[in-house]
Order: C-alpha cells, then sequence, then structure tokens
C-alpha cells in the first residue's frame, strides 16, 4: 500500500476536470473555503472548458490531468466532477512522476476509472464528493466536506449506519475498493479491472434500469470478482429505473441474490454515491467492517 502524505495548511489542491463540463459557480465557493483554511489551490487551464458533454476536448482533458499527476508540489488531485469522459484518456496517462511523487485523488462516479487504476498499483485513493456537494442550504461545510477533510487529514473516521433486511452479519478487517457499479463493470475485461479478491467491495450507482444492474451484478459474479471478497457495502442507487414489464426485484433483491451463496458480511445502506450524503471513503486503506443485527460500523484503522 502506498498512502500519499496527508495535508495539511499550506499543501497543495488542484482541480481537475477529467470528464463532464462544469460551471465554476460550483466550483469557486470550494476553491474560496479551502484557500481560507491555508491551503493553495490551482484550477486546471480547461477545467471549466466545454466541448460538447465534456469539459474540453480529449487532450486539453488529458492535458490538465497529466499535468497535475506530474506536478512535484501538488498534494491532491481534485476532480470537479464526474459524467463521463475519463475512459477516453486514461490509456494515455503516463503515471511516473506520480509514483515518484504521490498524492491523493479525489472524486466518484466516473472517476471510479483512476480509482481502479491506482489502486491496482497500491496507491491509496479518496471516494468521495467534488466541490458542488460541499456545502450545505445554508453554506456550511457539510458531512462530504468534514469527512473528506478528516481522511485527507490523517484521521481515523467511524461510521454507523442502520441495519437494512438484506444485510449479512459478520466481522472483517480488509482493504477497501471499488466505486460505481456501471464503470467496474465496463472495466472488466481490461487491464484496468478491479482486483477484489481478500477485499472489501463498495458499489453504488444511478440512473440504472433494474435489469441492466441485474446484469452487471451477474456479469461481476461470472467473472469471480464476488466470490473471494472479505466483505461487501452497499451504497446509494439512486433514481433506479423499471421497464413497462416490470423486472420483479428491487436493486437491494438483486444484489442479496447475486451474493446469497457466500458468506462474508453484506451491508447495505452506506451513504454514498449519488445522494446528497456523500460520505468519503480511503481505498486501498484497511478498514473495519461490523455488521450486526443491530447496525453496521464501518472504521477506518
Amino acid at each position: 500500500m502506498k498512502t500519499p502524505p496527508y495535508i495539511k495548511p499550506g499543501s497543495k489542491i488542484r482541480i481537475v476536470s477529467p470528464a463532464g463540463k462544469i460551471d465554476k459557480k460550483y466550483v469557486l465557493p470550494a476553491v474560496e473555503w479551502f484557500q481560507k483554511q491555508g491551503y493553495k489551490v490551482e484550477i486546471g487551464e480547461h477545467a471549466f472548458s466545454q466541448h460538447f458533454q465534456f469539459a474540453g476536448t480529449d487532450s486539453q482533458r488529458l492535458e490538465d490531468l497529466q499535468n497535475a499527476f506530474d506536478d512535484a508540489e501538488t498534494d491532491v488531485v481534485l476532480c470537479s466532477r464526474g459524467g463521463y469522459g475519463t475512459v477516453r484518456i486514461i490509456d494515455k496517462l503516463n503515471f511516473e512522476n506520480f509514483q515518484k511523487k504521490p498524492k491523493w485523488l479525489v472524486g466518484f462516479s466516473d472517476i471510479t476509472i483512476l480509482h481502479s487504476c491506482l489502486n491496482k498499483s497500491g496507491f491509496a485513493t479518496i471516494h468521495g464528493a467534488m466541490p458542488r456537494y460541499y456545502f450545505d442550504e445554508n453554506g456550511e461545510p457539510a458531512a462530504n466536506l468534514n469527512s473528506l477533510m478528516k481522511i485527507l487529514s490523517g484521521e481515523k473516521v467511524a461510521y454507523s449506519f442502520k441495519n437494512w433486511e438484506h444485510n449479512k452479519e459478520g466481522k472483517v478487517e480488509a482493504k477497501l475498493v471499488g466505486g460505481n457499479l456501471s464503470i467496474i463493470s465496463s472495466l472488466q475485461g481490461t487491464k484496468y479491472e478491479l482486483e477484489t479478491d481478500g477485499k472489501i467491495l463498495f458499489l453504488e450507482d444511478i440512473d440504472e434500469f433494474l435489469y441492466h444492474s441485474d446484469r452487471m451484478m451477474h456479469q461481476l459474479k461470472l467473472a469471480g470478482k464476488l466470490d473471494k471478497l472479505a466483505g461487501l457495502i452497499l451504497g446509494d442507487f439512486t433514481d433506479m429505473k423499471d421497464n413497462e414489464s416490470p423486472f420483479g426485484k428491487n436493486i437491494h433483491e438483486i444484489i442479496s441474490e447475486a451474493v446469497q451463496e457466500f458468506e462474508y458480511p453484506v451491508a447495505f445502506g452506506f451513504q454514498a454515491g449519488h445522494d446528497k450524503k456523500n460520505l468519503a471513503l480511503a481505498f486501498e486503506k484497511t478498514w473495519q467492517l461490523d455488521v450486526s443485527s443491530v447496525n453496521s460500523t464501518l472504521k477506518l484503522l
């Protein structure tokens, strides 16, 4: 495991947009907040560019991400949003300078591609909210930002969440990996596919048809990605859709059925993903997952 240095006031945060386009009004409040806390902030040259649905052309997005990875002074590479587009540039990235001076990668959704790529090489990353979702309706830092800053600063975090019908009890300690189910599924058969053996797997998704989610879960199962897990955590599955002819199972039943033969603990209902609350998770770091008849707890060790 290769953990980037934890940050403190004076550390440098670099904001890039490797996928979908974003309006600067969703990012600048976070920039101001970071600066008030004493952090240096640099925004990628093309972070607010637009090329159809993308934040600039492939070459522009690649340039910003590569510059951030290469910069020895950068401590955090913060993605402005997900969307779609990282897969178009992943194979052109050079990680040589990143390996010499690792930095924290922060993001979720489409950024799952970068998590998987870096986690496979042993680098810790953070699945967490991006700038648009840092503040509550009063402009105060929300749990999304607070949990992110704790992990970036080297604090140990612990989460507790309610018991769900389809949970499977158990207690394990293992490294955590995962992200967006659709992205993880799309990486199967590539050199960036997620390595899950002996790991706690976290999954979330948004705006998918139930039959498609069922297909993706069975794809992972057939690929052997589910049978050797240490544990499974399910986050938010937001705005899931059904066909005119109902599939017959909800998303929790679909996932539960896919892993019912395995003995490892399964915890539904962790607040992370495409919903209002998106608690930060450190991937490729060791966590303790404890699923009981009362609740589930997840602790960073």
